[in-house]
């Protein structure tokens, strides 16, 4: 949406054109700055996927040095991932910042702290690089130690997701390598507890994670930028197939990770009890299904933000039964 008066010259430090004040970036502390930058609130959030893969592959918890180690190792990768996007798609979205655009954040969850701070300026280039190469580094080092071949995976993830960002103006398909970036780092988690890990329990993971993903965050994160992506010709899936169509086809995707949910569950070695798999169930149809029907329903852009919100927390949610069922019963 375009804002009366913008001014279509870059500003070096914000511009009128974005719904922010001078004073709340002035009050904003510089750490706030680079957490905004990866999307850390979102970020913490999605550790939970990798923590719950590597718990339902080996059935307990894991050792304490290699949970240490592996939160760290985890959390590093996320930051850094989430703060390449916004450096491989600084040109875009300073385009996009000039014309009004990301300045209505405040209920999104990837909005929470100052959404795009390299784009509208608060935060340098330099210093967006010597943050993600940072954690980038600490990131490859913990992968290591788990295991070599979570460095490999970290690697991949890397360059795919750079991969994924150049592609925003190409094909809608891009959508594909997000959902595999995201399922790295599942894969990634259950490497660094089972050197082996059962090939159909990894194909289940992938699928899950993947149809998660797409459904639940890929869509409708894109469905609300839809109005820049269009002025900038960005080729994503609601600008390709169509508000209506793109929703259905988020509704099937979380439709299908919602059931493969209980085979993961099943797959896994931890016996989940009939409490916990109604428990799962409850949390699918209020985070997955309810949000994404309402989302097909009303075919508009704060239904698409409810189900991005929502669907972000799943995986969180699967977690936390998981480890109720092994601390209490």
């Amino acid at each position: 949406m375009e804002t009366a008066g913008c001014s279509e010259t870059p500003q070096p430090f914000y511009t009128h054109c974005e719904a922010m004040s001078v004073d709340v970036i002035l009050t904003h502390p510089r750490l706030k700055l680079f957490l905004a930058l990866s999307r850390t609130p979102h970020g913490v959030i999605d550790i939970a996927t990798p923590a719950l893969a590597a718990l339902l592959c080996l059935g307990h918890f894991p050792p304490l040095v290699t949970t240490v180690l592996g939160v760290i190792t985890v959390f590093a990768g996320y930051t850094a991932v989430y703060a390449l996007n916004d450096l491989v798609d600084y040109r875009t979205d300073r385009e996009k910042v000039r014309v009004g655009g990301y300045g209505d954040g405040e209920n999104f969850l990837d909005g929470v702290l100052v959404r795009h701070p390299l784009a509208k300026g608060v935060l340098s280039l330099p210093e967006g690089l010597l943050w993600a190469g940072g954690w980038a580094l600490v990131a490859m080092i913990g992968a290591w130690l788990l295991n070599p071949v979570c460095f490999f995976i970290f690697l991949a993830g890397g360059l795919l997701e750079a991969v994924y960002c150049l592609l925003l103006r190409v094909t809608p398909l891009r959508a594909m390598i997000n959902g595999i970036v995201k399922f790295l780092g599942a894969v990634a988690a259950v490497y660094a507890v089972n050197p082996q890990p059962p090939i159909l329990f990894l194909i289940v993971l992938c699928g899950w994670v993947f149809l998660w993903e797409i459904g639940g965050q890929n869509i409708p994160n894109d469905w609300t930028d839809i109005e820049e992506d269009r002025r900038f010709k960005a080729r994503t899936i609601p600008v390709k197939l169509g508000l209506a169509r793109a929703g259905l086809l988020a509704l099937a995707c979380l439709v299908a990770a919602f059931f493969l949910t209980f085979l993961l569950a099943w797959m896994s070695p931890l016996t989940l009890g009939p409490l916990h798999l109604l428990a799962l169930a409850c949390l699918g149809a209020w985070l997955l299904l309810l949000p994404a029907l309402r989302l097909v329903e009303a075919n508009d852009r704060k239904q698409a933000m409810d189900l991005f919100n929502k669907a972000s927390y799943f995986p969180l949610s699967v977690f936390i039964v998981v480890v109720i069922r092994l601390v209490v019963f």
